[in-house]
């Protein structure tokens, strides 16, 4: 029954999702001016600024309502859209609801749908945000609704499973009861290998692309979950391809990202991060210094550290393609070892916080960087901060539509892309036309929920006492060098300035530890990890599993869900007794020795590994390491092999009782 629980989980997922997040994807920010119309106060949190509330009040003039009780409904329907939760009740652009998803009897305690048609059914609306007719004309609810039950099913989202909804004030959520935290995490041992990046294939199948931070990529399958004793199966003497030779590996630098077009497996396109050093390679490692003009720095300031020169080394992103014939690139056991384009080439003012990875955004098919902000004690030239710097910094590059010669040649961009048209720059000149967010020091790790897309998190590494787990917002400032985590920070040395305070609106953490809340004190590091969307262990289900780099790991719940706030826990791990390779044990300790934790991955099962010092292990069921949870599932084994006869039955039986529980089960995030 193991292969049908990934296909009912398909069309069982309800989509739900939400944060404090604006129509537009941008995180509200602090009102510097009351909203007259609308109410907010200033400094409250608003999607809207003084030129939005005075549009909404002409917009509510406009309408012309003559009943008392209606037009208040009305006002604070258009309003809502001023709501620090407006993404998700509204929806985000393009795809822009007129009328928010109304609280109801079904979905909430309270029931502000019905006091809408009850207060606006007979009433004449002009331009009815209810209503889709000729704009200008006027309508009564009646006029497209029969009754008050087809009302509330067109705006109350309850059949979707909506988590937030409009109560006639305020965003009311439509939260569970809280779960306890998992008694521990169950891992098996699947390969020795040290990798920093997995990355599922994009055919959905099993198999999965593992590099090293040497500069060798591999094809590999996983073993299928539902038996023990599988290894991870590549050859290590036939990589699907090898830049070794042109990638610089040494501490912080070395191939850092890896991520497949989402159409890989017709166009075979694929791209790869990774670090050079001009002086062995000055033909292919070439490129603008992140330190120019542009950012108001100058590189002969800089100085030399761990004596490379500024702007020695540089992060590099190539494209390369599958060596197969147009129509299989699917079937590709290796790559073609010549770069189709550079994609992007920047370099480096120090040797350290480089980010890294790239992803492609599963909702918008662009391709994501994560840049840290160059290194050296507590940024000194203030790149994160710097709108006109790549550092510090994730980038949103479309690379699917290249950009004209004139536009590489006229130094506009760092390579072979172009612009998002949505980009935040299109509202904020002052950014950079790649910048998606900023105020980054050193992201490490980054993972969009494959449940609810919206939820884009980043590890961020640390300077002096605080890790943090950010949820990356459009536009958002995540506060590095002003602060660290939620405290202000004040760097050693500041030959670039700095940024005041009150100038920003920092976005602060969902999660995080102290460096004084690990063993490590002093030396701590984050490792951004994944949402758990797989049903291997039904009581990890819809947390977030992070780790720091020596070993300690977490797990964080939203509470109540779709809130935005999160809660973490220390979470115990565990070696499977199955697993095909044996722990490691620390000494005096039953528990695994995994070396560092370098990062996480998810495959097209939803699974979830740990890429360690120690090689790759895989979460598997809880009772596998004695860990008790009451929403798994464990197979009994039959005492003897059923009659021909009832087989069918048996099988039919299997599927009803596991689609009735896995539907129960999900019902229960969600509800």
């Amino acid at each position: 029954m193991a292969p049908l629980f990934p296909l009912l989980l398909i069309f069982l997922l309800p989509s739900c999702y939400s944060l404090p997040l604006c129509t537009d994807s941008r995180y509200p920010v602090a009102l510097n001016a009351p909203l007259t119309f609308c109410g907010f106060a200033n400094g409250s949190s608003s999607c809207c600024n003084t030129t939005n509330d005075d549009a909404i009040a002409s917009q509510f003039k406009s309408m012309n309502i003559s009943d008392s009780a209606c037009a208040s409904v009305v006002k604070s329907i258009l309003c809502a859209k001023c709501n620090p939760y407006s993404g998700d009740l509204f929806n985000v652009q393009p795809n822009v609801r007129t009328v928010p998803f109304l609280c109801n009897s079904t979905v909430s305690s309270n029931n502000f749908c019905t006091t809408v048609w009850n207060s606006c059914k007979d009433v004449t609306i002009k331009d009815s945000p209810f209503s889709q007719i000729t704009p200008g004309s006027s309508s009564k609810l009646t006029d497209t609704y029969k009754t008050e039950g087809d009302f509330c099913a067109a705006n109350s989202g309850s059949s979707g499973g909506q988590l937030v909804c409009f109560d006639g004030s305020s965003a009311s959520f439509n939260s569970a009861q809280t779960s306890l935290p998992p008694n521990g995490l169950c891992l098996e041992r699947i390969d020795n290998g040290t990798y920093i990046n997995m990355v599922p294939h994009p055919d959905r199948s099993n198999r999965v692309f593992v590099s090293n931070q040497a500069g060798k990529i591999w094809l590999a399958a996983v073993p299928d979950p539902a038996s023990s004793g599988g290894k991870l199966q590549y050859d290590e003497a036939d990589p699907f391809l090898d830049l070794s030779d042109v990638v610089h590996f040494d501490n912080e630098f070395g191939l850092l990202g890896l991520a497949f077009h989402p159409s890989f497996p017709t166009n075979g396109r694929f791209f790869v991060s990774y670090s050079c050093d001009s002086s062995q390679s000055p033909s292919s490692c070439s490129g603008r210094c992140s330190c120019n003009s542009d950012s108001n720095c100058d590189p002969s300031k800089l100085g030399t550290d761990n004596g490379a020169q500024p702007c020695q080394f540089f992060s590099v992103i190539a494209e390369y393609s599958a060596n197969s014939s147009s129509s299989t690139p699917s079937e590709a056991k290796t790559a073609r070892p010549i770069e189709v384009r550079r994609i992007f080439t920047v370099g480096l003012p120090y040797t350290t916080h480089h980010g890294g990875q790239i992803l492609f955004g599963p909702a918008d098919g662009y391709l994501y960087f994560m840049m840290g902000d160059g290194g050296n004690d507590g940024d000194p030239f203030n790149f994160a901060q710097n709108k006109r710097s790549v550092l510090g910094k994730i980038l949103r590059l479309d690379v699917d539509n290249m950009p004209s010669s004139n536009s590489v040649n006229n130094v506009t961009l760092w390579g072979n892309y172009s612009i998002p048209k949505d980009n935040p720059s299109t509202e904020d000149s002052g950014l950079l036309p790649e910048i998606w967010a900023f105020g980054f020091k050193n992201p490490w790790r980054c993972s969009f929920d494959s449940g609810r897309p919206s939820y884009f998190f980043c590890g961020d590494v640390g300077q002096e006492s605080y890790e943090e787990i950010d949820l990356v917002t459009k536009g958002g400032n995540y506060g590095w060098r002003v602060y660290e985590g939620f405290n202000l920070y004040t760097p050693p040395w500041s030959p670039g300035g700095n940024t005041s305070v009150s100038s920003i609106n920092p976005i602060f953490p969902v999660m995080g530890y102290y460096h004084t809340n690990i063993s490590k004190v002093g030396s701590a590091s984050v490792t951004g990890g994944f949402v758990y969307r797989s049903m291997t262990d039904p009581c990890l289900y819809g947390r977030y599993i992070y780790a720091d780099l020596y070993g300690t790991i977490w797990t964080g719940l939203e509470t109540p869900e779709a809130s935005g706030n999160y809660t973490s826990t220390l979470i115990p791990y565990s070696c499977s007794k199955n697993s095909p390779i044996a722990c490691d044990i620390v000494a005096g300790s039953t528990s695994p020795s995994l070396g560092y934790i370098f990062s996480f991955a998810e495959d097209n099962q939803k699974d979830i590994y740990l890429l360690t010092g120690k090689g790759v292990y895989r979460v598997v069921p809880p009772s596998l390491c004695n860990y008790t949870c009451s929403k798994e599932i464990i197979p009994v084994s039959p005492p003897g092999p059923p009659s021909s006869g009832s087989k069918l039955e048996s099988f039919l039986g299997e599927v009803l009782i596991s689609m009735l529980a896995y539907f129960v089960f999900l019902l229960s995030f969600c509800f």
